[in-house]
């Protein structure tokens, strides 16, 4: 139930009854009227700003109009106790406590789809997120990246939409060169004693390689190693195969399964870099030209040549971008253009790409090559994942044993775990940079958001424990006939905010706005269950050990609430603490 949406069509249907009788004019569309609950001074429960949308169209004053208007609502809804008009338009209503009652028993009653989208269609998205390339651990960067696509997904599969994870593989190109010479020097060291020749800038340092020597050795006794030029394919797919299996394992570490994982390499070889320059050709998408040196660098090596080039301007990019390099061979972006053909040709509603903040430039140039391969204006969605600092004893801190110049997620999940990582990586909106404080996540405060959240589910399981009942099972009453407290209702109206969050997370792809919900709503909790301390009719348990039905369910909502959101960003919710 989204009570806010519902008084919004109830309004909207008053306006329309209001139109047909000549007595107000309406726009052709309500954008813009919405419907909120107000600060805490206003004495009542949800506030509207339609008068103030329609003044201008109706040539009077908000204050006017919103006097035409509320008496109206007010006979239309028995459930309304009064309304107030406040400076400049606002139409404030305040509810008689059996809304309350009605609110509570209908979001028990329906728990599972409360917070879903109903009237939402309902679409078939394609997240791609991490991406990494295949030549070691996930570091902290990309751990970020990780979480966002992640509960991302895991949002928008709660609002009942269809949801497929993907990882696209760069197993392709000089990075893969350089790092399968790593991953064999790495074999001679193990093998031969010989020295890993760590003054070559264009190797991988890591120790973590000297595991994947090991693992390659010791599972293929029938290679020999002493020719590179003549293993070289074997040991690049070996190679990979040491990566993916770590990055998995990172990844397993945070709680996070792809359904795909999408090879560069077999997009190559599969001629489909090829196939998709001939469709651009075809529409006329693509041009022989010369891209001017880039403003603000060295650019005294640089020579125009004439290239093959992709019509990127067309499409709202600020210049045209090179398919081919100056040997003939595609560039990394023809490769990608080729990858988003065929994410393309599986017919997504939407494609959404997470990428690290050193690939925000990169947005333009691929949302255009994707206009452009589906006809469709805004299929693909990028959002950026900004970088992390982790700080201890308030300053910066690095920890990886590893030697790759990182910090891996393995090192930050063992340092914090899981639902710390998850959570705190989730508290912040992707797009700002992230302090990831590990003394602020080990406390046991609400300066620490996991444990206030957790701990709010904990006291509530306490309750049910203490009766002997299952706080995961359903709650049966049999007569609604409650009234709530001042206090009570303050956290039922939060409670109501949820739909609102989770549509929110859902439309805008802003996840961290779920963590820092259940982080007010656990407050509000907290609050409440403190007042117990002084005042023994707040207690849920009275001095019979018993609890009183209205209580019970009051208790049930916001565990539902709780359990849903961790659930959503892939947290536990513990039943002790």
């Amino acid at each position: 139930m989204n009570i806010f949406e519902s008084y919004i069509d109830k309004i909207k249907s008053i306006l329309i009854d209001l139109n047909k009788r000549g007595e107000l004019i309406i726009p052709e569309t309500f954008n813009g009227i919405n419907a909120e609950i107000p600060p805490e001074q206003f004495d009542c429960d949800i506030s509207t700003n339609v008068a103030m949308v329609l003044s201008k169209l109706n040539k009077k004053s908000p204050i006017d109009l919103a006097e035409q208007i509320s008496p109206i609502i007010k006979d239309k809804d028995p459930l309304i106790e009064n309304i107030t008009i406040v400076k400049p338009g606002f139409i404030n209503i305040k509810f008689k406590p059996l809304f309350w009652t009605n609110f509570i028993q209908e979001i028990i009653t329906n728990a599972k789809n409360f917070g879903v989208n109903e009237k939402e269609k309902k679409l078939n998205y394609l997240v791609e997120f991490v991406s990494a390339n295949p030549t070691g651990p996930l570091h902290v960067g990309h751990c970020r990246g990780a979480i966002l696509g992640d509960v991302i997904s895991n949002v928008l599969i709660f609002n009942k939409h269809k949801v497929t994870k993907e990882y696209y593989v760069n197993d392709y190109g000089n990075q893969i060169i350089n790092y399968t010479k790593s991953v064999y020097f790495r074999i001679r060291e193990v093998k031969f004693k010989e020295p890993f020749p760590g003054d070559n800038p264009d190797l991988y340092p890591g120790d973590y390689l000297v595991d994947f020597a090991k693992n390659i050795v010791s599972s293929n006794s029938d290679i020999n190693f002493e020719n590179y030029d003549e293993i070289v394919d074997k040991l690049t797919a070996l190679s990979i195969e040491q990566a993916l299996f770590l990055i998995k394992k990172n990844l397993k570490s945070l709680g996070i399964k792809h359904d795909n994982f999408v090879s560069e390499k077999s997009i190559v070889l599969n001629n489909e870099v090829e196939k998709v320059i001939k469709f651009l050709e075809a529409g006329k998408y693509v041009y022989k030209g010369k891209i001017k040196a880039p403003a603000g660098e060295d650019n005294k090596n640089w020579i125009e040549r004439e290239q093959l080039l992709f019509k990127s301007t067309d499409f709202g990019d600020d210049k045209d971008r090179a398919l081919q390099k100056s040997d003939g061979t595609w560039t990394y972006f023809a490769s990608d253009v080729a990858y988003h053909k065929n994410k393309v040709d599986r017919n997504f509603d939407h494609l959404i790409n997470i990428l690290g903040a050193d690939h925000a430039g990169y947005i333009k140039r691929i949302s255009s090559s994707v206009d452009a391969l589906s006809g469709t204006k805004n299929k693909l969605i990028c959002k950026i994942s900004q970088l992390v600092k982790l700080i201890k004893d308030n300053k910066p801190f690095k920890m990886s044993k590893r030697k790759g110049d990182y910090i891996t997620v393995d090192d930050l999940v063992k340092e914090v775990g899981k639902d710390a990582t998850r959570f705190i990586m989730l508290n912040r909106s992707s797009d700002v940079e992230l302090d990831f404080d590990f003394d602020a996540v080990k406390e046991k405060s609400k300066d620490n958001p996991l444990y206030y959240v957790q701990y709010c589910y904990a006291r509530i399981s306490s309750v049910f424990r203490h009766l002997s009942k299952d706080l995961n099972s359903e709650v049966k009453i049999d007569n609604y006939k409650f009234e709530y407290s001042k206090d009570e209702i303050k956290i039922l109206k939060k409670v109501s905010q949820w739909p609102k969050c989770i549509d929110a997370a859902s439309t805008k792809l802003e996840p961290h706005r779920i963590p820092v919900y259940l982080y007010e709503l656990a407050s509000e909790f907290h609050s409440y269950w403190n007042l117990g301390k002084q005042q023994p009719e707040k207690r849920f348990i009275n001095d019979q050990k018993n609890i009183s039905p209205d209580k019970l369910v009051f208790l049930k909502a916001i565990s539902n609430v709780i359990r849903s959101g961790m659930n959503i960003v892939g947290v536990d919710t513990p039943e002790k603490m």
